[in-house]
């Protein structure tokens, strides 16, 4: 499951940023937690901006 989160947050990242909104609809598409997400991009060194619940 790790390596399909990490796929999409590739798709979905623009130097070398995530928006929030994009971040929670991958971990919502893909059945995982928020934080499973926050973690991946972490691990890619992502950094998710626009934070709107505080959840990353």
């Amino acid at each position: 499951m790790k390596d399909k989160i990490k796929e999409a947050i590739k798709k979905k990242a623009v130097n070398n940023r995530l928006p929030c909104p994009a971040a929670r609809k991958i971990a919502e598409q893909l059945s995982v937690s928020y934080r499973e997400v926050g973690e991946t991009a972490d691990d890619l060194h992502i950094k998710i901006t626009n934070c709107e619940l505080g959840c990353f």
